[in-house]
């Protein structure tokens, strides 16, 4: 890897800061995306950027940029353990920061690491381990919003989770092999709620005032302009229209066997 920006935030001890890993233009762009929405509730915060396209970012926007042409699309597994914050929250590009992030950092003063658990828990992927069938209250973590310290039994984990990965072709996702070790570890982790990691935007039309602040949404429907899927989203109001949509043709569609008795109390014509 090589640096290639350096500023005054990387005087002396940077504690907390937040990390991009991003390959490829479309990816790129998302991460700008995403850090320019933190940069409005969090403008004093160190923000790096690991990426094969160092080149014409945006001025100020990241504190670091570390360039890396060979990157894996995993690539965050190798980035991780070597981010230079003493506490860092790793966000997927796909993301957008609706709020400041509080005292979010200070989880870390008793967890090595804090997560939140994925979403679609019903469905074998996310159930899905390589080493270990685990009970359905223990599904697979989402990596894409990673909060952690730089403690020795962390690093280990980080490095172990990279070395695992990368070992075995046959697996395309991390969370497999993060949620088999998971299991085995005595590590000291957080599941954060769901919240700081907003993969259902639709729970909004569900939660009173007073039940959470949203701070960080992570959404595939993000990349949907890179897929082919129709014009791009890049606020949470598009991002509202567009998951409210497609929850009525989810709840139209074949149900799990687990999900029918919820359709009819949904929609009680669907049972007659």
């Amino acid at each position: 890897m090589q640096d290639l920006q350096n500023t005054a935030s990387e005087q002396g001890h940077v504690t907390c800061g937040v990390l991009y890993v991003a390959s490829g233009a479309d990816y790129v762009d998302l991460a700008i995306q995403s850090a320019r929405s933190l940069r409005e509730h969090e403008p004093e915060i160190a923000i790096d950027l690991v990426t094969d396209l160092p080149e014409n970012l945006p001025a100020g926007l990241f504190d670091r940029v570390t360039a890396r042409y060979d990157m894996h699309e995993r690539e965050k597994l190798r980035a991780m353990p070597v981010s230079r914050f003493e506490r860092t929250l790793y966000v997927d590009s796909d993301t957008l920061f609706v709020a400041p992030l509080g005292d979010l950092f200070d989880i870390l003063d008793r967890f090595d690491c804090a997560l939140c658990h994925d979403v679609r828990r019903d469905w074998s992927l996310i159930r899905q381990g390589r080493d270990h069938a685990t009970p359905y209250a223990f599904p697979q973590h989402n990596s894409g919003v990673f909060l952690y310290r730089r403690s020795p039994v962390m690093l280990a984990f980080l490095r172990e989770w990279a070395e695992r990965f990368f070992a075995d072709d046959t697996v395309l996702r991390d969370q497999i092999i993060l949620k088999d070790m998971l299991w085995e570890s005595d590590l000291r982790y957080y599941v954060l709620p769901p919240e700081f990691n907003l993969r259902r935007v639709t729970v909004l039309d569900a939660w009173e005032p007073l039940d959470a602040v949203p701070t960080i949404v992570h959404s595939h429907r993000f990349q949907d302009h890179m897929r082919g899927r129709g014009a791009r989203i890049a606020t949470l109001e598009a991002l509202l229209e567009a998951e409210r949509a497609a929850l009525k043709a989810e709840w139209r569609g074949d149900l799990p066997e687990a999900a029918e008795h919820w359709a009819e109390l949904r929609n009680p014509q669907r049972a007659k």
